[in-house]
């Protein structure tokens, strides 16, 4: 699963030093012993590891569901990772705009979706499966976009693969788990969407602090029913905060300094290779095997949103 950053908005999140017209009076910071770090570390190695992190994180998240479901780990994860970006970020929440209110409560309601869609689809499905059924959001939101037609080529490829992991025959994949993670994928599109909007008036992380804010509200009323009482003990607890290290703050800054240092179409594929990544961790960590269709499946998918990823940086050139 992606972490909270869009890349395709790194022009509009980006925490440079300068104040932002649409924030009056908000500067943006960033830690000066984090950027000796991150400046030190090629730029290709850090979105790597920023995908690894996400990874580790959902790994994380899925063990905790025996102990209180899946959306109550959601409920964790996001709560724990808007404390932590609001301490990071530190956003005024008084004086905004109409307009940005709305986008954040938009914003926050969609990952909300997004991240409860998610995990509920990893209590079905492997790690690595439902990384590459979510790819198919915003690669179809890329191919809705375009007016070529050799983007078919990639829908195409996005298509087969996505019928190669349908529920037919023997060992087939989870159909809840499919309609999960695809529903997940959608939700994606649309994160893509509202972080658009709400990287245009926000400087830094400021706008996606505010909008974990409001996931983590709306996600609670089920989170709290599906983990009940499960949810205080200390030990849910910690690794509450590591699944939220994992999956939003480190991944978060490590993308944000990679996008300072990468073209867009090399960040573009290098997080295409995340299904892959996550079918790895899966394996590992999780002891989830899959079989050559569904490796198959991974590797269509793959393949389409690295097309698309080339073809969208060229169209722009």
């Amino acid at each position: 699963m992606s972490s909270f950053f869009d890349p395709t908005n790194t022009k509009n999140t980006d925490g440079d030093n300068t104040t932002n017209p649409h924030v009056p009076g908000e500067q943006s910071r960033q830690p000066g012993h984090w950027q000796n770090f991150a400046q030190k570390v090629p730029a290709q190695l850090l979105a790597l590891l920023a995908i690894i992190s996400v990874q580790m994180g959902a790994a994380m998240g899925k063990e905790l569901f025996s102990v209180i479901g899946p959306l109550g780990t959601t409920f964790l994860r996001l709560g724990f990772a808007a404390i932590l970006l609001l301490i990071l970020w530190r956003p005024q929440i008084r004086g905004l705009t109409r307009t940005q209110y709305i986008n954040v409560l938009l914003f926050g309601i969609v990952l909300a979706a997004m991240n409860g869609a998610f995990y509920s689809a990893i209590r079905y499905i492997p790690l690595g499966i439902a990384v590459a059924l979510e790819f198919v959001g915003p690669l179809g939101l890329a191919l809705m976009q375009s007016r070529r037609v050799k983007d078919l080529v990639w829908a195409i490829l996005a298509v087969v693969g996505i019928f190669l992991l349908a529920p037919i025959g023997q060992g087939a994949v989870n159909l809840l788990g499919m309609g999960l993670a695809i529903l997940a994928g959608i939700c994606w599109a649309g994160y893509i969407l509202c972080s658009a909007k709400v990287g245009h008036s926000f400087t830094g992380g400021r706008g996606l602090a505010l909008a974990v804010a409001v996931a983590t509200i709306a996600i609670a009323p089920l989170g709290i029913s599906n983990g009940g009482v499960a949810l205080l003990s200390p030990q849910v607890l910690l690794t509450g905060v590591g699944i939220a290290i994992f999956s939003s703050v480190i991944p978060f800054s490590l993308e944000l300094e990679a996008l300072r240092r990468l073209p867009s179409r090399v960040f573009g594929i290098l997080m295409s290779v995340e299904p892959a990544v996550a079918t790895l961790i899966g394996f590992f960590v999780l002891h989830e095997a899959i079989g050559l269709r569904e490796i198959l499946a991974i590797v269509l998918i793959i393949s389409a949103s690295v097309g698309v990823s080339l073809d969208a940086t060229a169209q722009h050139q």
